[in-house]
């Protein structure tokens, strides 16, 4: 599967991200790490899961409206379900452990200079370059 630098898009999607961040943070006081929204949208229900389901639909809908406006979404999953399903349940534990995911320490604390989010985004670069290597170099993978 060959990979395809889309530069403009990169951009737009960065501010979209940024912007919201930016967003929820003056207006709501909240970090936009979308492990802990989402996590909030399991019972037992916190109060505020209100704006919960409103940024998750938004991180929906955007994409469908690119779709909608005539852009390509083009998606390969070039591994087996039981990979997906396996990968899923590594990064789900990785962000437990971690005490949040890319978004909330990546975007949101190496923004206010979080010591504990720069380390945690350093460790999960590292994990991300070590995998990649393994699958594609060690293993033989995509």
């Amino acid at each position: 599967m060959e990979t395809v630098f889309t530069p403009w898009e990169a951009l737009i999607g960065g501010v979209l991200i940024g912007l919201s961040a930016v967003m929820l943070m003056a207006l709501n006081g909240r970090i936009a790490g979308m492990t802990g929204i989402l996590a909030g949208l399991v019972p037992p229900f916190p109060k505020d899961w209100g704006w919960r389901a409103a940024f998750t639909f938004g991180a929906l809908a955007a994409p469908a409206a690119y779709a909608a406006l005539g852009g390509r979404l083009e998606f390969g999953v070039p591994v087996s379900t039981a990979a997906m399903i396996g990968g899923g349940l590594i990064v789900g534990a990785g962000a437990y452990v971690g005490s949040g995911c890319t978004s909330g320490h990546g975007v949101c604390g190496m923004a206010r200079l979080s010591p504990r989010s720069i380390v945690a985004t350093c460790v999960f670069m590292a994990a991300t370059f070590v995998t990649v290597f393994v699958v594609r170099h060690v293993i033989g993978g995509v």
